[in-house]
């Protein structure tokens, strides 16, 4: 009869027989589920797994490479082995599809910069995991979590994405080939974002609004006959309609048209003035055209002028109003003037109007009396309809505050 197994603590020895005993724990926990029962593995998982804490790192690689096509395995065993080293969590972290989005964060929380790039790039990365990278904001685990078409980014994410890449450089670019990205992110980010980039947005993101207009058209003469009274009413049929010049500006003011005030900047020089009174004469507020006028970069000018109906020789006088070159020495067409044409010609009216509203409608909610923003700058506490308002949320990105 063999000696019964000795309850005591014997001296700390790494024999054969340890060796062989991990061996086929795994074996057994690496067996088809039609040959172990669910009760059985999970026993075998909890000794396998006080096993692993005695082994040596090529035993743990070892089992980590067998579990890791396993959907069945114990996921405590695949935890623990997902935040050894980087060698030993690659299997798991790459390939294993047992994982859930809690076991995901519950790693990704107490593991290196490393590991979570390699979860970033998983075949699928749950949105609440993709969300948590977002909002960790480590660049190179964002940069692969973006480049990543199996991850799923919630809205939220999206917007702390969007907020981060007005100061991470290259974010932009991937941010603008998710098809998660909104309208309203894509024209906050247009305002630091590069020149293709841009092009990218005007030309994927501006809508042409046709069918909401057809469907709306009968409230405007309803909206007439109660004299625009109603203020709400009022600013989303002022974002709907098909005019964009403000007649009533027009009659108001010094200048005869939009064209002679553009005209009249480019012979003066554009003053504070004038960019108030060009923004009143094409249908937006001062802010929106101070944010058009100043911008480096002047694609903003094209969308204002196709979305206003002025032709080349007022998107001409704008350049020349804000002192900006024409030609070069050599008299061939200067680079930034060249691209401003070209995107004037690529854009559509209908979805110029679309995206100069869009701004409108989001850069002047920051200043609104009583907006949600404004109540946030002086303290107080915005109402809970304010705080999802998709005009104040893109004014917030476009400021940056």
């Amino acid at each position: 009869m063999s000696e019964p197994i000795p309850f005591e603590q014997p001296p700390e020895v790494t024999g054969q027989a340890r060796k062989i005993l991990l061996r086929r724990l795994i074996d057994y926990i690496a067996l088809p589920g039609s040959q172990v029962a669910p009760q059985d593995r999970s026993m075998g998982g909890d000794i396998l797994l006080d096993m692993l804490f005695h082994a040596t790192d090529e035993e743990r690689l070892l089992c980590a490479s067998r579990l890791a096509s396993m959907t069945e395995a114990p996921r405590r065993v695949l935890r623990y082995l997902a935040q050894c080293s980087l060698e030993i969590a690659q299997p798991l972290l790459e390939q294993s599809e047992a994982f859930d989005s809690a076991d995901l964060l519950e790693i990704l929380d107490h593991v290196s910069l490393e590991h979570r790039i390699m979860i970033a790039k998983r075949k699928r990365v749950p949105i609440a995991v993709a969300d948590q990278l977002a909002r960790r904001g480590e660049l190179s685990a964002v940069r692969c979590l973006l480049a990543n078409k199996g991850a799923d980014l919630s809205e939220i994410a999206m917007d702390v994405l969007v907020s981060r890449s007005r100061k991470e450089e290259g974010l932009t670019q991937l941010l603008i080939t998710r098809l998660e990205l909104k309208p309203a992110q894509a024209m906050a980010m247009f305002w630091w974002s590069d020149r293709d980039t841009r092009r990218a947005i005007l030309a994927r993101h501006a809508a042409d609004r046709a069918e909401m207009v057809n469907m709306c058209a009968d409230v405007f003469a309803i909206a007439a006959k109660e004299n625009w009274a109603d203020p709400v009413a009022r600013k989303t049929l002022q974002l709907i309609e098909r005019r964009q010049r403000n007649r009533a500006a027009i009659e108001r003011s010094v200048y005869d048209s939009l064209e002679h005030a553009v005209e009249t900047a480019a012979q003066t020089g554009m003053t504070p003035d004038l960019v108030q009174e060009i923004g009143y004469l094409a249908g937006i507020k001062p802010v929106t055209s101070a944010k058009i006028l100043s911008d480096p970069g002047g694609e903003g000018i094209a969308v204002l002028c196709k979305a206003t109906g002025l032709k080349k020789p007022s998107l001409k006088n704008f350049w020349i109003a804000l002192r900006r070159p024409l030609q070069n020495e050599d008299g061939t067409p200067e680079k930034m003037w060249a691209f401003l044409e070209e995107t004037y010609d690529l854009l559509t009216v209908a979805k110029a109007q679309t995206t100069l509203r869009y701004w409108n409608w989001s850069l002047s909610s920051s200043f609104s009396p009583g907006s949600a923003h404004q109540s946030m700058l002086e303290g107080e506490e915005a109402n809970d309809e304010s705080s999802f308002s998709t005009a104040r949320r893109t004014a917030s990105l476009v400021f940056g505050k």
